[in-house]
């Protein structure tokens, strides 16, 4: 049978648990991870939610079943929806956005601002990660203004790097400075994706060093902040 038109590739939702990181962390949240990514990192840590080799983990559902499943899990008091990936601008998000916001829900989303989509705007938190030279991936830049336009309109549009080393750290500034009025936040990245375990010194002395060197360039504008969700849990998915 074909898929709705309005189907959405889904590789797991799970919640409530506590945003990890960027402009919600701490809060609780439920997750609506979907499959599928333009992109390609090479430290890329939801790799199940990526790699086509996957995708006969994913489901397809239409907004009407996830939205049973999102209310089921947060016994339908309104909360945070946070939309990931993958890439979660690939799907036609637009209409699980519309049933969460008659009942009261926050929508956060994250991408890499590859793709814009007109339902950005709809959004309490639009996250745009662009992804620094350790990625392995070059950044579209025209495709990234066409986000931040397209998220004209929502709650409010943050910038968010993963940092890993110099180059990194330098890549933010710069993507900062282009993009002067979006707040920013700086998380150390992490080099053991699942299903490893993360190495939590080195996570905790990337931290140090990231925190340090914003405050000796006086980049007194920037968030630094940890991957909460990697600390509490490690590696385990669907928490």
């Amino acid at each position: 049978m074909k898929p709705r038109e309005d189907s959405i590739r889904i590789s797991e939702i799970f919640g409530p648990t506590i945003q990890g990181e960027g402009a919600l962390i701490g809060q609780p949240t439920v997750f609506v991870r979907t499959g599928g990514c333009d992109y390609r990192c090479a430290w890329c840590d939801t790799l199940h939610a990526v790699d086509n080799q996957h995708r006969h983990e994913w489901t397809s559902m239409t907004p009407q079943e996830i939205w049973a499943q999102v209310r089921a899990l947060s016994s339908a008091e309104p909360l945070t929806v946070s939309l990931s990936g993958g890439n979660p601008a690939i799907q036609p998000l637009g209409g699980l956005i519309a049933l969460g916001k008659k009942e009261g829900y926050r929508f956060a989303l994250e991408t890499q601002g590859s793709i814009a989509q007109d339902w950005f705007a709809e959004l309490d938190v639009l996250t745009l990660s662009p992804k620094p030279p350790s990625s392995g991936m070059e950044t579209d830049w025209d495709a990234l203004t066409r986000c931040m336009e397209a998220g004209e309109g929502c709650g409010v549009t943050v910038l968010k790097f993963v940092i890993f080393d110099e180059a990194d750290y330098s890549y933010a500034r710069d993507v900062s400075a282009r993009y002067p009025v979006f707040p920013v936040y700086l998380q150390p990245g992490n080099h053991a994706p699942p299903p490893a375990k993360p190495d939590m010194d080195g996570l905790m002395e990337r931290l140090l060093w990231l925190s340090e060197k914003a405050v000796l360039d006086r980049w007194f504008q920037v968030t630094v902040l940890p991957q909460l969700h990697v600390l509490m849990w490690g590696n385990r998915r669907g928490v």
